[in-house]
């Protein structure tokens, strides 16, 4: 199998300069081993004005026969009754990106030693594959295909289909393409990256099997372009080899990536959600007075002690599950049978709603992977009967962004979330919850600042959890409550949740939001907040204030 590289240039900046980004002399003729044949890479072309570099491909078939029984195209049964008869020495394919990858291995890494900061300017390229299999398989092939994974990427494309026999044209097109891409945009690096990915993509095979480990390859190749690639569905499905579960894998990973990238934040800071110590940390309060509220933005949990009479816990349920227990009781109060747990962690209050027969459908949101993983895990949605399975949905999204998954929900709870967010970013979600998807009610609940000296195990000026971006004390959270009701349309009461301490409230404070107006909420609401309305605009200046004096890390995210 033949590919062909091909660049222009000038006196001051000579085509030959193909060589120093490919690392390969244009006065020689280089061979390389490979698993199934032998590279040659060679210069048909080398002048300043143009340079063309080839690339052969020359496929041992019994090689291939012996290495291939029962692995990708190898053991497929087309290729069982012709086994030294077939088109994998001709036809681009994974033998030929796993070529690349050998021979061009330090030019896909965008380096060039010898001409520093060649490698990161783009410069005109055409590449030209004589032989391309393009087996749409219901997913419409053809030179269609080719133009839908590369005209995404900047390339100009050029592709024709290429006929079953040029003498007798009544037989049709065959499912190769003679393909060539042109560009002036795309950089040499990125150009053999997307190569390596969608020449298997295209052929829709590949000649061994496709181990957890492509998954990785194919973030890695993908890098910078492939999540936001209109076809990255088809593109990962193909590429690993239809293999679902890798797929779900790779969907996951990719969008983790756009949505760090969209942040310009790293990967790791977003999906951050699950705890992988195997036990406490030093210095943390005794698992007995401890809780774990996964409820939370992304089921990391916070460690809250329980206050402590005479010397033993307190035998009451913990706080997360009296928090649970509240939201719960609200979203009967509100006649919620389809609800949205944003920030949904590791499941928690999924596997609660799930037990009430009222509740007919539950989605849970979050931003990390992980915390998704788990949450599937936990509940055992793979063991779960069918209809109880059906209740459920799970999916991946920042709830910063407008999501139209979002709208046509009864209610959506946002429990123990908001203080997760950098302040900055709250109006965000506000706007993406209560503007966008705007379910019929809301409820949120978030800590009582106030509360925290009753915490044995919290030192002074701490917050709850390393996490959380600010703590905001009553009047702050109903200022803040009260200015997003009026400006989406919703009535808000307020709530404590947990023991109510007669000096500083209860550990947590819960909103319910109602859309529109009702009787009973506003006469609530009326009675609640009159000794507050004056203090509103000074509460969130003393949040801001409060949260910014703070050394919290930068660009928080609903984990």
């Amino acid at each position: 199998m033949f590919m062909s590289i091909s660049t222009t240039g000038t006196a001051e900046s000579p085509a030959t300069d193909l060589g120093f980004l490919l690392h390969k002399h244009p006065g020689k003729v280089q061979r390389f081993g490979t698993s199934h044949g032998e590279a040659h890479v060679f210069y048909p072309a080398a002048g300043d004005e143009l340079c063309t570099a080839a690339l052969l491909l020359d496929i041992d078939p019994i090689a291939l026969v012996r290495r291939g029984r029962g692995k990708g195209r190898g053991g497929s049964p087309d290729f069982a009754l012709a086994q030294y008869v077939n088109d994998r020495p001709y036809a681009a394919s994974s033998l030929l990106a796993v070529a690349l990858r050998t021979v061009f291995r330090t030019a896909m890494k965008g380096v060039c030693e010898a001409r520093p900061g060649l490698a990161d300017r783009p410069r005109p390229l055409r590449i030209a594959l004589p032989a391309v299999p393009a087996n749409g398989s219901g997913e419409g092939g053809g030179p269609a295909m080719v133009a839908r994974l590369f005209e995404p990427l900047g390339w100009r494309v050029e592709a024709v289909a290429i006929p079953l026999d040029e003498s007798f044209p009544e037989w049709g097109e065959s499912r190769y393409v003679r393909v060539e891409l042109a560009s002036s945009t795309v950089r040499l690096a990125d150009a053999l990256q997307q190569l390596y990915v969608l020449l298997p993509v295209l052929d829709g095979a590949k000649h061994y099997w496709v181990a957890p480990d492509e998954v990785d390859k194919l973030l890695a190749a993908g890098e910078g372009w492939l999540a936001d690639h209109p076809e990255q569905a088809l593109i990962a499905r193909r590429y690993l080899a239809r293999r679902w579960s890798l797929t779900r894998t790779a969907m996951a990973r990719l969008e983790l990536a756009r949505l760090a990238e969209a942040d310009d934040r790293e990967v790791e800071e977003i999906d951050n959600a699950v705890d992988d110590t195997d036990g406490p940390e030093p210095g943390a309060a005794h698992p007995s007075v401890t809780e774990r509220a996964g409820a939370g933005p992304a089921g990391a949990g916070e460690a809250e002690a329980e206050p402590v009479e005479d010397g033993a816990p307190s035998k009451r349920p913990s706080l997360a599950e009296q928090r649970r227990a509240a939201i719960l009781a609200a979203l009967r109060e509100v006649g919620a049978a389809r609800v949205a747990d944003l920030g949904c962690g590791q499941g928690e209050l999924i596997g609660a709603l799930l037990k009430d027969a009222r509740i007919t459908e539950v989605l849970g949101v979050d931003v990390s992977a992980r915390a998704l993983i788990a949450a599937a895990r936990k509940l055992r949605l793979e063991r779960m009967p069918e209809r109880q399975a059906a209740r459920v949905k799970l999916v991946q999204g920042a709830l910063t962004y407008t999501d139209s998954r979002l709208k046509g929900y009864d209610a959506a709870v946002l429990c123990e979330v908001i203080e997760h967010l950098d302040l900055p970013r709250l109006p965000a979600l506000e706007y993406a919850v209560f503007g966008a998807a705007r379910p019929s009610a809301a409820v949120v609940t978030t800590p009582n600042a106030e509360y925290n000296v009753r915490w044995e195990s919290l030192p002074a000026g701490h917050v709850r959890h390393a996490d959380h971006r600010f703590e905001w004390d009553r009047a702050q959270f109903r200022a803040w409550a009260e200015r997003v009701a009026r400006s989406y349309g919703y009535t808000v009461v307020i709530r404590p949740v947990g023991p109510e301490d007669p000096e500083v409230g209860p550990p947590t404070q819960l909103a319910l939001f109602r859309l529109g107006t009702t009787a009973e909420s506003e006469h609530e609401s009326e009675h609640e907040s009159t000794e507050h309305e004056s203090t509103e605009h000074e509460s969130i200046e003393a949040a801001d204030t409060t949260a910014s004096d703070r050394t919290t890390p930068e660009g928080g995210e609903p984990r």
